[in-house]
């Protein structure tokens, strides 16, 4: 393979750790949003705390296949190794675990190929669709209706696209851990997109959309 061919698939992977993610604001029912990096607060959830208990958690079950790179013959294994990390974790902390749902699955493949496509890398399409304007669109809510929802995005080549680096990555930053262990989500949907915002041919783009119906 040409070397400058080797430089432009690297450099991706090499950068991944400075710009990787963003994490989306949890909106209310009315559509509201705040600024990042506020992904740790969700609106619209009114119910009172109930009071913890202590309790010995059992060991989560292993999760297969977590370091694989996406391919277009493994993507369906992909997405199942990192919905059972988000239970995984997600059991290590006394929560309850994440349903897969079809139509936030929906809207999370949609923005993760959408991304690729148009060669951006946002919770906002150019458009001016944000994540709530996506989930509801997919018919996962009413905007009518009370809901609670959330957004995590990732992108990464080679090595930093597997599932459990994609995983690792989010649960180091404070917007994208407080979505993953957020008790009042009951739902996700993944979506994985091969290709980067910046190279269509290389690596893989995440979209995590979390949501409750209340």
């Amino acid at each position: 393979m040409p070397a400058h061919k080797i430089f432009t698939r690297i450099l991706p992977a090499a950068a991944i750790s400075a710009g990787l993610l963003f994490a989306a604001p949890a909106a209310d029912a009315a559509g509201k949003s705040k600024k990042l990096p506020i992904a740790k607060i969700a609106l619209g959830d009114k119910r009172p705390a109930k009071a913890r208990t202590t309790r010995r958690l059992a060991a989560p079950a292993p999760c297969a296949n977590t370091d694989i790179t996406p391919t277009a013959d493994n993507l369906e294994l992909v997405r199942a190794a990192i919905l059972c990390l988000h239970n995984q974790v997600r059991a290590q902390n006394g929560l309850p675990a994440l349903k897969d749902n079809a139509k936030l699955r929906r809207a999370a493949l949609g923005h993760s190929a959408d991304m690729v496509d148009e060669g951006y890398f946002d919770h906002t399409e150019p458009s001016g669709d944000t994540f709530v304007d996506r989930i509801l669109g997919a018919g996962y809510a009413k905007k009518t209706d009370g809901w609670t929802l959330g957004e995590n995005l990732a992108w990464g080549t080679g090595a930093l696209s597997t599932p459990a680096a994609v995983m690792n990555a989010w649960m180091i930053s404070p917007g994208h851990k407080a979505n993953i262990l957020k008790k009042a989500y009951h739902e996700v949907g993944i979506g994985i997109r091969l290709g980067v915002p910046s190279d269509g041919d290389v690596g893989a783009t995440v979209t995590a959309d979390f949501g409750v119906k209340l």
